[in-house]
């Protein structure tokens, strides 16, 4: 059966309850006593039973009126305990945001970013899953996320996307490498060098590649998965390597220097762009639409921040 029991006439029937009397109970309900008393008939007619014994002095609740009068308290309390709980969401007061991001953009620029929001709204937890782009992109889809920051690759067609920044290219090598000495180098300058890479389903590896095309470097026969690893290797005297500058960080040894890597002429700017993904015709949270909003504003144009124009130490 399906009833239409409104919360006002709740309200109205727990007034009569505590008032026990149907003009100090409409009053209460800011309402005429004779519309107040029609509610009261449609809420016994809905239930299908009289809820108030009437006379001349006052009101009781029958016992039909005592089990409800249970119902209708329970109902009551969840109701507003539902809104309240609402409201403290819609006002960022809890709630989650989940983000899927590159290693690194989660280890330099959006931790900070995420403290700042953790400070604005302490009431909301913040996930951090740092992942690979297809990755990244494998837990937007999954829902597990609401953003991902990453760089453009295949299967981003099902996305919103947005640019966040450019990412420029460096050369990292040891400091008495011919190169090091260079202020910024081309592309060209790069032949013969021994390149260590990273692995394959990187987004820098594959940006390094199409980059490198038509340029004869040397193959080190060294790939690995970790900026770390590529920073030892590099310290031994084992090749140089190509990386963004947001990771940069990972390079401050005292025998490493980083070289900023130009264009050729006619070209675009060598850089990796670093996107904010969203899914497609589906609105973000209030709290996931703050988070994205901040990042934004504090790490648009990070690329260019990231790290001074030579790194040494």
């Amino acid at each position: 059966m399906k009833l239409n029991i409104s919360t006002r006439s709740l309200h109205a029937f727990l007034a009569l309850q505590e008032c026990k009397h149907f003009t100090n109970a409409a009053e209460r309900c800011f309402m005429s006593q004779s519309a107040f008393s029609v509610m009261i008939q449609k809420l016994e007619a809905a239930v299908g039973a009289k809820l108030f014994e009437r006379d001349t002095r006052n009101v009781t609740l029958t016992a039909e009126g005592e089990l409800f009068a249970e119902v209708a308290r329970s109902l009551v309390g969840d109701i507003e305990a539902a809104f309240a709980d609402m409201s403290d969401y819609v006002a960022r007061r809890k709630g989650r945001v989940a983000i899927a991001a590159l290693p690194s953009l989660a280890a330099n620029g959006l931790p900070a970013v995420i403290a700042e929001y953790k400070r604005t709204y302490p009431g909301i937890t913040v996930q951090l899953f740092d992942a690979l782009s297809d990755q990244c992109l494998a837990m937007l889809r999954q829902g597990k996320v609401d953003i991902a920051l990453t760089a453009p690759g295949s299967g981003l067609t099902e996305f919103d996307t947005k640019t966040l920044c450019s990412d420029p290219f460096y050369l990292v090598c040891r400091q008495d490498h011919p190169l090091a000495k260079k202020r910024r180098i081309r592309l060209s300058d790069l032949s013969g060098c021994e390149l260590i890479h990273l692995a394959r389903s990187t987004s820098v590896r594959q940006h390094v590649e199409l980059l490198l095309r038509g340029i004869p470097v040397m193959n080190s026969g060294l790939e690995v998965e970790h900026l770390a690893t590529v920073a030892g290797l590099i310290e031994s005297g084992l090749g140089v390597s190509i990386v963004p500058e947001l990771t940069l960080f990972q390079f401050r040894h005292m025998n490493l220097v980083s070289i900023p890597v130009d264009a050729p002429v006619d070209t675009d700017e060598i850089v990796r762009p670093i996107l904010i993904v969203q899914k497609k015709e589906r609105s973000l949270s209030i709290a996931a639409q703050g988070m994205s909003e901040l990042i934004e504003k504090r790490l648009r144009n990070i690329g260019n921040r990231a790290a001074p124009k030579r790194l040494k130490g």
